[in-house]
């Protein structure tokens, strides 16, 4: 009898150990939890599951069942009483005393008038409960940014929503790996100091005070070689992006990852209920 399949994703009850403001549109949230070290993140752009308690709630409502099926489950629960579900990149991992960070892109202000996830973020304090469904693998299919072996430079493209794993894919780049980088942010105290031994040259777009990413990636003269081409951001942005490296610079539309992290006008309770 063959044995179950090992799910490379599982459910933690995590808490709040601290926050801090690290700029305007960033709060960056330390979560801790004695069963911590078993997450095993694959660094770059690693992706989980954040699921946060409704207003008046102590802790996130989730289904009795921790396996495979806890989407369907999930979708059936109460919406105005279960958790609110996101995805978020895990900033950084340290192990010893165990924590994560995660860097949450916030709009809005701190009394109430942004999204759940803003809303949570800006108010959270230690002790506060969260749950996750967070890799215990390291090849767990949560890392989009693959590059082939025979990419000459890379071409990252995003703005502040993709900025954590922007940061986190620029730590993992090979020493003296070409990369041409473009990062939009709200204001210039968004900007950030992103530590790499890549070869990387980052230009932030200012939003307001300089041509949006498109515009910019359009206009800029792109290395000889073969490239491998990372776009992330609000999803409209994403898509012109890729239209214009497929279509007008001619990529191999295989070597272009491209994922919208929002959408202009909608809400991830929105997205999900299009999944209806």
């Amino acid at each position: 009898m063959a044995s179950p399949t090992t799910l490379p994703y599982r459910f933690f009850d995590l808490e709040v150990l601290r926050t801090e403001r690290i700029s305007p549109a960033m709060v960056r949230v330390t979560f801790g939890g004695k069963e911590l070290r078993d997450v095993v993140a694959g660094g770059r752009d690693q992706r989980f599951k954040l699921f946060l308690p409704q207003p008046g709630q102590d802790a996130p409502v989730l289904p009795a069942a921790r396996d495979e099926t806890w989407f369907t489950e999930w979708r059936a629960q109460d919406p105005a009483v279960r958790a609110f579900m996101r995805t978020y990149t895990v900033r950084d991992m340290r192990y010893g005393p165990d924590e994560m960070d995660v860097d949450f892109a916030v709009h809005g202000d701190a009394d109430g008038h942004g999204g759940p996830a803003t809303n949570w973020a800006q108010a959270a304090r230690p002790g506060d409960a969260v749950t996750v469904l967070a890799p215990v693998v390291e090849d767990n299919g949560g890392v989009d940014f693959q590059p082939p072996a025979d990419t000459d430079w890379v071409l990252i493209a995003a703005d502040e929503t993709a900025l954590p794993a922007v940061a986190g894919i620029l730590a993992w780049l090979p020493a003296g790996t070409p990369a041409k980088v473009w990062i939009e942010v709200p204001h210039a105290e968004d900007v950030q100091d992103l530590p790499t031994d890549a070869a990387a040259e980052i230009t932030w777009l200012v939003r307001g005070a300089a041509e949006p990413v498109l515009s910019a990636v359009r206009a800029a003269d792109l290395p000889a070689g073969k490239p491998y081409a990372w776009l992330a951001g609000e999803s409209g942005t994403v898509r012109g992006l890729r239209r214009h490296l497929v279509n007008d610079r001619c990529l191999d539309r295989r070597t272009v990852t491209f994922t919208g992290y929002w959408r202009r006008g909608a809400t991830e309770e929105d997205l999900l209920a299009e999944l209806s």
